[in-house]
């Protein structure tokens, strides 16, 4: 008899391919969840970059591709004792506040960013100081350099104010520069939220910033009163009185102020051609005769029944008549 071959246990998983284990999730979703994920990425893309443009965002910037004097600064002089204590607080709890710049596109040397600054000076040298490499910023867009001027005076202004002496020199060097045609109109933009009699003693501090800046030695520490005196006495042109009074240079503001409220306080002369006017009743006129040709200086006539004055004589000129409106001015 023939023998069986013995045949061992049947491998069920050798012996056949294993089942394909099909998904469980429809195709359909797997297209529905891609394209969510997709437009759910493209929302927080724009949010992003609309908060970039306009300036919500809060970046890390090096501090080198920062300049620091793009703008022409508005403040001076920083008190010591407040950059201490800005030191010790940006030590202890970090920077809590970011700066203003603007964009201003790559370096063409070195391919790095450049940021032109526009407000948080005394953050940005402070962290300086200590060394830091980066700073937290906000990239803004002003939209003019007018604009620029006009976020950085007003960062100032709130956070610590300035001096006058400061508020006027930012208005004549926005004015040299070309950002604003006049004067008046760059007081108006750079302190719009200034009341009138603010704005009138700024424009007094203008008189004052064009004629001594550059020989005080201690320029904010003049106090609304003086500046007030002093451009008083510059619109009776006693200008050379006053750098006459400048020119020893002193150690302390004290001293200056002492010598400058001496030169005021020393009023000069009457010459023979002085600009003094007669007193005039209702509907009479006073006069001071030229010594020289006994034609009259100066007339003046009170108008009867009207609050006004005509002025007649030799003595009015274009130069007078600018004197004058300067003297108006600072006495509203």
């Amino acid at each position: 008899m023939a023998k069986r071959k013995r045949l061992g246990p049947v491998d069920a998983f050798a012996a056949s391919p294993a089942p394909e284990v099909k998904s469980a999730v429809p195709p359909i979703a797997t297209v529905s969840g891609d394209a969510a994920t997709r437009n759910a990425l493209a929302e927080v893309t724009h949010m992003l970059e609309s908060a970039r443009a306009e300036g919500r965002l809060v970046q890390k910037l090096p501090i080198h591709e920062i300049e620091s004097e793009h703008l022409i600064r508005d403040r001076l002089s920083v008190d010591d004792d407040e950059m201490t204590a800005l030191k010790e607080s940006l030590k202890a709890r970090g920077q809590q506040t970011p700066i203003e710049v603007i964009d201003l596109g790559e370096n063409r040397v070195s391919g790095q960013g450049r940021y032109g600054l526009v407000s948080g000076w005394r953050r940005l040298m402070a962290l300086s100081s200590l060394r830091k490499r980066e700073v937290l910023a906000r990239v803004i867009r002003p939209g003019s350099e007018a604009s620029a001027y006009e976020a950085m005076v007003e960062e100032n202004e709130i956070r610590v104010g300035l001096s006058y002496y400061e508020r006027a020199r930012i208005v004549v060097q926005a004015v040299s520069a070309g950002i604003y045609p006049t004067k008046k109109k760059a007081q108006l933009a750079l302190f719009a939220h200034a009341s009138r009699a603010k704005r009138s003693k700024i424009g007094s501090f203008v008189t004052v910033v064009e004629a001594l800046d550059g020989h005080l030695s201690h320029p904010t520490e003049l106090g609304e009163r003086m500046g007030l005196e002093l451009a008083k006495a510059l619109n009776q042109g006693r200008k050379d009185d006053l750098i006459a009074a400048l020119v020893k240079g002193h150690q302390t503001a004290a001293e200056e102020q002492d010598s400058l409220r001496a030169a005021v306080s020393n009023t000069p002369k009457p010459s023979p051609r002085s600009k003094s006017i007669s007193s005039a009743n209702s509907g009479e006129t006073g006069s001071k005769s030229d010594s020289d040709t006994g034609q009259p200086w100066l007339d003046i006539e009170l108008c009867k029944g009207a609050q006004s004055v005509t002025l007649h004589g030799k003595g009015i000129t274009p130069a007078f008549v600018t004197a004058l409106e300067a003297w108006m001015a600072t006495s509203r």
